[in-house]
């Protein structure tokens, strides 16, 4: 049997509904199971002029393979009434709950990777959850310790720090936790992306990589050492280098991912780079996640108007992933 690959549509009220009924008018390899409220997804077909027949699973065992036209759904029931385009804080325990499920059948080995639609932060807090994220929301369901990273075209750019505010980036680039992070990314890179000896370009945190201390010391006392252990250890690593020249054909021609020090470092590039096809992955978890690299575009949701192309991508990422673990280990039921 084929690995059975979840998709979780985010917040109802944005366009995670119409991208994944998009996805499902297409002839795709494998076997799709969407986390959703079945009634939100066959009101937001109609709203969309979509035919696609809606059908609820009930154990994951019966899920098919996927048939253009069809989707395949293990329900999780809206708290309230949703309205495209309006957000109501009464679903947002809603879009937990079908992230907990999706990481619960993975746990169980009834299913073998996911991916998640774009989700609103502002919402989920407002309903009383501190929350800064999928990442990290997966992370702590899981107990890990996660590593975000993006995709696009041949380009990898992975995080040391998410999503923090700017003041805050400098004290959370320790020598433990950059060691760790570079670990997870050089062994997933290996595990996962079969790449057995990952060539990671690593930013430096300060303009000019600090210019020799004068624009900051961090690069001096924190990442030039951990990089020299690293280095001795086995790792290839190239670093710490100015952002603004690092991400430029003389140095990524021959690099199999980036190390950005903080979310706006690297991903404008990356997005620049792809935007609409570029796919979200996180690192260091015991499950495969991919995701889309927007957000919930409110005032496209059921017009017709999103494009589904990064969600494609997405699960294009997470079929590859999830056949060659499949490969290696016989799932259990």
């Amino acid at each position: 049997m084929k690995p059975v690959i979840l998709l979780t549509a985010g917040e109802p009220a944005g366009i995670g509904p119409d991208i994944i009924l998009q996805l499902a008018q297409q002839n795709l390899h494998g076997r799709l199971l969407c986390i959703a409220d079945t009634r939100l997804l066959k009101q937001r077909a109609d709203q969309l002029g979509l035919g696609i027949q809606i059908d609820k699973i009930d154990t994951i065992e019966q899920t098919p393979e996927h048939i253009a036209g069809q989707l395949s759904v293990y329900h999780i029931p809206l708290a309230d009434t949703c309205i495209s385009g309006q957000l109501n804080v009464k679903n947002a325990d809603y879009v937990l709950q079908t992230l907990r499920t999706a990481v619960e059948l993975i746990s169980r080995h009834q299913a073998h990777a996911l991916v998640t639609g774009p989700l609103h932060k502002g919402i989920i807090n407002d309903a009383g959850h501190a929350f800064s994220g999928h990442t990290e929301f997966l992370a702590e369901l899981t107990q890990s310790v996660p590593v975000m990273m993006l995709t696009a075209d041949k380009l990898r750019v992975a995080l040391a720090t998410t999503h923090l505010p700017l003041k805050d980036v400098s004290a959370a680039i320790t020598e433990d936790s950059l060691t760790q992070t570079l670990n997870i990314l050089h062994q997933d890179l290996r595990q996962k992306f079969a790449i057995q000896n990952p060539r990671i370009l690593v930013c430096g945190l300060n303009p000019h990589a600090g210019e020799g201390g004068h624009l900051g010391r961090e690069e001096i006392e924190t990442i030039e050492p951990v990089l020299n252990k690293l280095r001795n250890q086995g790792m290839q690593l190239t670093g710490p280098l100015p952002a603004d020249t690092l991400f430029t054909p003389k140095y990524l021609q021959d690099a199999d991912a980036v190390l950005a020090m903080y979310h706006d470092q690297g991903l404008p590039v990356l997005k620049y780079v792809g935007f609409g096809r570029a796919i979200n992955i996180t690192l260091g978890l015991p499950i495969i996640r991919t995701s889309v690299d927007h957000g919930t575009a409110l005032d496209l949701a059921g017009t017709g108007k999103a494009s589904h192309s990064s969600l494609q991508a997405a699960l294009s990422l997470a079929l590859e992933l999830a056949s060659h673990q499949h490969k290696q280990e016989k799932p259990r039921t």
